[in-house]
């Protein structure tokens, strides 16, 4: 009989834990007591023998408590030519750098946020003051342990200034990495992989109504979560785990910037929906 998928959640109450539609909080546990684990998954199941059931609260914070945020770009083929778009609206030459990167063996990964800087379900995610073109990327965001293993998945929000990116490749961090950035949640579900047919879908509302709609599947991610992770441990370590953005397959038209008060809605097949506003 498979068992069902367990969600963890981190709220002003401390760890709660899903397991179909009953909820439980942990005691003396957390978010990082989750990532240190061998086998996430199996250390849940236990916790639960003795778990406290609890009614849902009334906020989420973002499921993340130590953990670095890191991103993987150009991991869709429509990612490749939105990156391509940036540099020629912004009057850059190095449009053949994502088209290089894109057919490369190595990915692109980059630092994205600490955790001061992500906002959870319901949060205020920013868009830069020196940017014109502001846009949200939807992703799915991979839960690591310390030891390198994918044990989980949550919905991410890789905001972007793209024509920061796009006017030159240095100033990526400046167009990725700066406060309320990144949104993730609402909650990690802790499973295995994916399938190929996942699909994510973002919608982005204003004074009421839709302004920009758009949907993608796995089947369209050239490299796949394993790949990723495996270049991200290379050389380097996570003493708390980590996240890592695996790169959007949904990019809003040229003319489209986000603006204050906009609402984003992003909705991944078993991860549920992470909905953020702008400030």
């Amino acid at each position: 009989m498979e068992l069902p998928d367990i969600t963890a959640y981190r709220t002003d109450e401390g760890l709660l834990v899903q397991r179909g539609d009953e909820l439980f909080r942990l005691t003396d546990s957390n978010i990082d007591s989750l990532f240190a684990q061998k086998e996430p998954a199996s250390w849940l199941r236990a916790q639960l023998v003795s778990a406290i059931p609890v009614l849902a609260p009334t906020e989420w914070l973002p499921p993340i408590q130590s953990q670095e945020v890191w991103a993987a770009g150009v991991t869709y083929l429509r990612s490749r030519d939105a990156r391509m778009d940036e540099v020629k609206q912004a009057g850059g030459s190095s449009a053949n750098f994502y088209d290089q990167v894109y057919d490369a063996q190595r990915p692109e990964l980059f630092f994205k946020a600490t955790p001061h800087r992500v906002v959870g379900p319901g949060g205020k995610v920013r868009i830069r003051s020196d940017g014109a073109w502001n846009v949200p990327e939807p992703e799915i965001a991979l839960a690591i342990n310390l030891r390198g293993r994918i044990f989980g998945y949550t919905i991410g929000n890789d905001m972007s200034a793209r024509d920061i990116e796009g006017e030159n490749p240095l100033y990526l961090p400046q167009a990725k990495v700066y406060s309320a950035c990144c949104a993730l949640g609402p909650g990690i579900v802790v499973r295995d992989t994916l399938p190929r047919s996942t699909t994510i879908e973002m919608e982005v509302r204003r004074g009421g109504g839709s302004i920009f709609a758009g949907e993608t599947s796995l089947e369209s991610m050239k490299r796949d979560f394993a790949e990723l992770a495996a270049f991200l441990f290379r050389d380097n370590d996570f003493p708390s785990g980590c996240f890592l953005l695996t790169g959007t397959g949904i990019v809003p038209p040229n003319e489209f910037t986000l603006a204050s008060g906009d609402e984003i809605r992003i909705r991944v097949t078993g991860l549920g929906t992470l909905i953020n506003s702008v400030a």
